[in-house]
C-alpha cells in the first residue's frame, strides 16, 4: 500500500469517527432519545473494551486457546480481580502487566 493511500485511509477513518461522535453531540437537546436507549448507552464503553481485549486473551494463531499455559488469559483474570477489588485503573494496569511479564518469564 502506498503512503498516499495509507494516509487517505487514516484521514477517512478519522473523519468518519469524528462525524459519528459529532452526531450524538449535535442532536443533544434537539432529539429526545428513549429511556431504554439512554440506559443502554452506559454499557457501550465496557462492550467496546471487551470486544477489543477478549480476542487477544482467548485466541492464539487464529484458534481458541483456553489453557493453563495461556499467560495472557491468566494475567487478564488477575487484572479483572484487581479491577473489581481496587476500582483503580492504574493498579489494574500495573498488576496485570506484572502478572503477564511474570507468567511469560516462567514459560
Amino acid at each position: 500500500m502506498s503512503p498516499a493511500t495509507l494516509l487517505a485511509v487514516f484521514v477517512a477513518a478519522g473523519v468518519a469517527t469524528f462525524l459519528i461522535r459529532l452526531s450524538f453531540i449535535a442532536v443533544e437537546g434537539r432529539v429526545r432519545l428513549p429511556a431504554w436507549f439512554r440506559g443502554a448507552l452506559q454499557f457501550v464503553p465496557a462492550a467496546m473494551l471487551s470486544a477489543l481485549i477478549a480476542p487477544d486473551l482467548l485466541m492464539q494463531d487464529g484458534a481458541l486457546y483456553l489453557s493453563p499455559h495461556n499467560s495472557r488469559l491468566l494475567a487478564g483474570i488477575v487484572a479483572v480481580f484487581v479491577a473489581a477489588r481496587t476500582r483503580s485503573v492504574g493498579w489494574t494496569i500495573v498488576i496485570g502487566m506484572a502478572a503477564l511479564i511474570g507468567l511469560q518469564m516462567l514459560q
